[in-house]
């Protein structure tokens, strides 16, 4: 699948393997980013269908409602088959092209361990096409482009007790990242009449990890390869 991105670069590419795992898993820090002047792209590998309520037209919707809020530079689907995504060399070749077209400093992966395979598969894929986009003498679109950083969020559908590299401060986006998960109402509102709700949850989730750096919401990340800091003004 062809995609052309934003013609002026990405700082940062998010690759998530449905529509909403981005803003589960990093609407926060989305929202930061923005605010802090960076050109951020989110890439969806799958359209996530089939869902028990959810049609291809429904999720693109909700998609679209769900960029609006964040208000995301630019926003691409891969196309790639849901359920059964594989790290194979004809999906590598489309991330790393796209890769290359949008040019991004940072990418962001889910994080590597999960029960979905889709997940799973989509960071083996993510970092695979990392280092075909700065291949030379290919016939792939673009130029040759290696993206510094690959980081990952949280997004995983294991109970376990994770270890992040960091936590950022969403509090002030909290409410935002919220009203951006509910653009998915075919998601994470529609037949669940849980109590607490499927949303409520994840703020408590949020809470959680704003207590453990002291303030009110936080989301958590890792990285596989040392984080460097120029300073420590940005510490909390």
């Amino acid at each position: 699948m062809t995609i052309q991105p934003d013609p002026e670069p990405l700082d940062v590419l998010v690759v998530a393997p449905h529509p909403d795992d981005a803003e589960l898993g990093m609407g926060g820090g989305i929202l930061k980013m923005l605010a802090d002047g960076l050109r951020v792209g989110v890439l969806d590998l799958t359209n996530g269908e089939p869902t028990p309520f959810g049609s291809i037209e429904r999720r693109a919707q909700e998609t679209a409602a769900a960029t609006a809020v964040l208000g995301l530079t630019w926003r691409g689907n891969l196309g790639l088959p849901n359920r059964s995504l594989e790290a194979n060399l004809e999906s590598r070749r489309a991330l790393a092209s796209v890769i290359r077209l949008a040019r991004p400093n940072w990418l962001f992966a889910p994080y590597w361990e999960d029960a979905h395979p889709d997940h799973v598969a989509a960071t083996r894929l993510i970092e695979d096409a990392r280092f075909w986009a700065k291949l030379t003498k290919t016939d792939m679109p673009g130029t040759p482009h290696h993206p510094q950083r690959v980081f990952h969020y949280f997004c995983v559908h294991l109970r376990g007790v994770w270890q992040p590299n960091w936590i950022v401060d969403i509090s002030q986006e909290w409410a935002q990242k919220r009203a951006a998960i509910e653009c998915f109402h075919s998601q994470f509102i529609e037949g669940r009449a849980a109590n607490p709700s499927l949303i409520d949850r994840l703020e408590e989730e949020a809470g959680h990890w704003g207590r453990l750096i002291g303030v009110r919401y936080g989301e958590p990340y890792a990285t596989r390869e040392p984080l460097g800091l120029s300073r420590f003004g940005g510490i909390v």
